[in-house]
C-alpha cells in the first residue's frame, strides 16, 4: 500500500518487495524500488509561499507538523573541533540527487546540509530534480526552496531516462553537467566552498575544469572511488585509454582541491597512494545512522524474531543489500557446515546475487537458512534487533574502492559485527580496535563456523561485544560527530 507524505502529489511506497534496501547511514528504509528508501525529515519551503511539497510550514516554528524528526539546533561546546566564527562558512553542495530523492546519497547530504545550517553555516544546495528509482517515487518539488533550518536548494531541470540505458545514463549526466558547469562559471559570490561528491563519478572533475576558468574552492567527497570500480565490475579495461585518461583528471581534481573527504582508512590510502596528494589534506569522515530510530531491542520482544523462531537458536542476520561487492559464498559455506545446530543464518533484501543464494540454499538443502524480502520501514528496527550478530561484508579487491556503509546501521542496533573481508580491510581495524565483533577472512568458512560456534556458547561475550558496538556508535558514527568533522574541513578549506 503507498503512503502519501501530506502534501505531495505523488506516492511513496514503503511496501515489501522489489530490489532495493537501504544500507548507507541515514534515516532510510528497504521497499520497492531499484534504491533505498528514506523517511524524510523535515524538508523545505518554497521560496515563494509557505507550504512545502511535504505539507503546510507552522509559520511560528518553521517546521512540518507531520514531520517525525524536527530539525534540532545543536551547539557544539567541544573546543577541539568546534567552529566558533561570527558568520559561519558559505558552502555549496553539488550532488546529482538530494531529498525527497530516495538515493541515499542525497539524503545523507540533506541531514549534513540540515545540520551544518542550524549550527551557523550558510548552505547552499544545487542538486537535480528527484530521479532515482522508479517514476512512482519521484514526488514532485520546487525549483527554489529554503528549509527551515535555512539551507537554499537550487533543483536543475535534467533529464530522467531510465538509468537501465546506457544512453539514457549519459544523457542524463550530461543534460545535469553542463548546465551545472555554466552556473559555476558565472556566479558571482567569491567567498564560498564548493563540496564536490561523486555523484555522477566525474562531478568533481567538472568542477575542476571550471575551477581552471575561474578560480574557487572546493572540497571533494569520495563516496565510490572511480575508475578503479569501473574496472573492477569490468565495464573498462585496467590500464587502457579511459582508465588512463580518468586518472590523469583525477590527479588534476585531487591537486587541486583544497581538501578530500574519503569514507575509510584504506580509501584516504588510495587518495594519497594513487595520486600522490599530501595526507594531511585528506580526512577521513565516514558516513552515519539514525541512533534514535536506530536502537537496541532484546531480541525476545522482537515481532521478527517470535514470528519467524529466532528467539532461541543463535541467529545470525545479513540485512542489506545483496549485491556484486559483498562475500556471501563464506557464509553460505559456514552455514552447510554448520547444518543440524542449534543456529540460523537470515538474509533479508535483494540486489544482484539475492537470486543466487536462494539457489544455494535450495541445492544444499539448507534448512538453517531462511530468505526474507525487504522489510517495511517501519519494522526494519524490529528486524534488525531479531538477531544476536550481524554479519558485514566487502568482497576481495573492494577495499579502499568502497565502504560497505551498513556497518553503521547495525552498529546503531548494538549487535555483535562479524566481519567477513580481507585481512588489511579497514573494516577489520575498526571491529576489533572497538571490540564490537569478530573478523573473518574472506573465504575462511571454518574460521567462521568456529567463532559462531563460540559466540553461541558464551552469551556474556556477544553481549560484552553488542554494548561496544552501540558506544562506537554513539562515539563516532552520529550525524552530529560526523557533521562536527565536515565543519571543520570546510572553515580550513574557506582559509
Amino acid at each position: 500500500m503507498p503512503w502519501r507524505l501530506p502534501g505531495c502529489l505523488g506516492p511513496l511506497d514503503w511496501s515489501c518487495g522489489g530490489s532495493s534496501v537501504c544500507s548507507l547511514g541515514g534515516r532510510m528504509a528497504q521497499g520497492k524500488g531499484t534504491g533505498p528508501h528514506p523517511v524524510l525529515s523535515p524538508i523545505s519551503v518554497p521560496l515563494t509561499g509557505l507550504d512545502s511539497v511535504f505539507g503546510p510550514i507552522d509559520e511560528e516554528t518553521g517546521t512540518n507538523p507531520w514531520q517525525m524528526h524536527e530539525v534540532r539546533a545543536r551547539v557544539r561546546e567541544d573546543p577541539t573541533i568546534a567552529v566558533a566564527r561570527e558568520q559561519g562558512v558559505n558552502v555549496v553542495i553539488l550532488n546529482q540527487y538530494y531529498a525527497p530523492d530516495v538515493a541515499s546519497t542525497g539524503h545523507l547530504l540533506y541531514e549534513l546540509a540540515n545540520d551544518l545550517s542550524t549550527n551557523g553555516e550558510r548552505v547552499h544546495v544545487i542538486t537535480c530534480r528527484p530521479s532515482y528509482g522508479p517514476p512512482e517515487t519521484w514526488q514532485p518539488c520546487p525549483r527554489n526552496e529554503v528549509s527551515p533550518s535555512g539551507v537554499t536548494v537550487h533543483r536543475m531541470l535534467a533529464t530522467r531516462f531510465s538509468k537501465d540505458n546506457l544512453l539514457g545514463r549519459i544523457v542524463n549526466s550530461i543534460t545535469f553537467l553542463v548546465p551545472l558547469a555554466a552556473r559555476m562559471l558565472f556566479r558571482l559570490k567569491r567567498d564560498e566552498v564548493f563540496l564536490y561528491t561523486t555523484n555522477p563519478p566525474y562531478l568533481g572533475i567538472v568542477g575542476t575544469m571550471v575551477g581552471f576558468l575561474r578560480r574557487h574552492r572546493y572540497v571533494v567527497l569520495l563516496h565510490d572511488a572511480y575508475p578503479q570500480m569501473a574496472v573492477w565490475v569490468g565495464k573498462i579495461r585496467k590500464g587502457g585509454f579511459i582508465d588512463r585518461i580518468w586518472h590523469l583528471l583525477n590527479k588534476w581534481m585531487y591537486r587541486r582541491a583544497k581538501e578530500t573527504i574519503v569514507l575509510c582508512d584504506a580509501a584516504k590510502d588510495l587518495v594519497c597512494d594513487t595520486y600522490g596528494i599530501d595526507p594531511d589534506r585528506v580526512h577521513v569522515i565516514p558516513n552515519w545512522a539514525d541512533g534514535e530510530f536506530l536502537h537496541p531491542v532484546d531480541k525476545t520482544t522482537s515481532e521478527f524474531a517470535n514470528e519467524h523462531d529466532l528467539v532461541e537458536p543463535y541467529t545470525l542476520l545479513y540485512s542489506g543489500n545483496m549485491g556484486l561487492y559483498y562475500d556471501f559464498d563464506t557464509m553460505l559455506n559456514a552455514a552447510t557446515l554448520l547444518k543440524g545446530e542449534n543456529i540460523r543464518f537470515v538474509f533479508v533484501g535483494g540486489g544482484g546475487v539475492r537470486k543466487r543464494i536462494e539457489e544455494e540454499i535450495e541445492q544444499r538443502e539448507l534448512d538453517n537458512a531462511l530468505m526474507f524480502p525487504h522489510q517495511p520501514f517501519d519494522t526494519l528496527n524490529d528486524s534488525m534487533n531479531s538477531c544476536d550478530a550481524s554479519f558485514v561484508t566487502i568482497a576481495h579487491g573492494i577495499e579502499g574502492i568502497s565502504f560497505p556503509s551498513k556497518l553503521y546501521t547495525s552498529l546503531a542496533v548494538g549487535k555483535v559485527i562479524i566481519a567477513i573481508c580481507e585481512a588489511h580491510s579497514s573494516l577489520r581495524t575498526i571491529v576489533e580496535e572497538s571490540g564490537c565483533g569478530v573478523w573473518v577472512e574472506l573465504g575462511d568458512a571454518e574460521g567462521l563456523a568456529r567463532v559462531i560456534r563460540e559466540l553461541a556458547a558464551d552469551p556474556e561475550r556477544s553481549r560484552r561485544m553488542g554494548q561496544a558496538a552501540r558506544d562506537l556508535f554513539e562515539r563516532d558514527y552520529t550525524l552530529q560527530a560526523c557533521a562536527r568533522k565536515y565543519a571543520v574541513v570546510l572553515d580550513e578549506a574557506q582559509r
